[in-house]
């Protein structure tokens, strides 16, 4: 990939600027690794999962009708994986230790995801496209449900009685 250079040039610049980085990953929506810095950390495995939380991620924003998907972050024990859109086709995926300043972190990630997404931009295709298939790849929608609508009830059964009873739940 001919972006993959600037890509790795622009992880060195953001590794400059965010001491505490300890990888960074560009990838396409449907997973597919475009450059990565990624010392002890699976790329391929990386991006598939960053796929599938931007799968996730989308379909949160959707049903709560935040808009289109900017960012993601998870904090564990040892540190932050975050996330941020790289244009329309491509997500920047860092990974930092536990003492970053996370709002240091926010601030450079989503620069440095825009500048990515301007490499890749003019490459990739649209998003939910893949070249290969060229079909649509989006996760489906939930059901969209008017505000006051009845809920269904449900029935389920408690116990474990050879004649369970049914409850209701609402």
């Amino acid at each position: 990939m001919a972006a993959q250079a600037p890509i790795l040039d622009e992880f060195r610049r953001l590794r400059a600027r965010v001491p505490q980085l300890t990888g960074a990953l560009a990838a396409g929506v449907d997973g597919l690794v475009l450059a990565h810095d990624t010392p002890g950390v699976e790329p391929d495995g990386l991006a598939a999962l960053t796929a599938a939380a931007l799968g996730v991620a989308v379909r949160v924003t959707d049903a709560t009708g935040r808009g289109g998907f900017r960012e993601l972050l998870v904090r564990g024990a040892n540190g932050y994986v975050a996330t941020y859109a790289a244009g329309r086709t491509a997500v920047l995926t860092l990974l930092a230790q536990d003492g970053v300043n996370v709002g240091r972190l926010h601030l450079e990630g989503r620069r440095a995801g825009a500048r990515i997404g301007e490499l890749v931009g003019s490459e990739a295709a649209p998003v939910g496209k893949s070249p290969a298939r060229g079909a649509a790849r989006e996760p489906a929608k939930p059901p969209a449900t008017r505000p006051g609508a009845a809920r269904a009830t449900r029935t389920t059964t408690t116990g474990h009685s050879a004649n369970p009873r049914p409850t209701t739940d609402n």
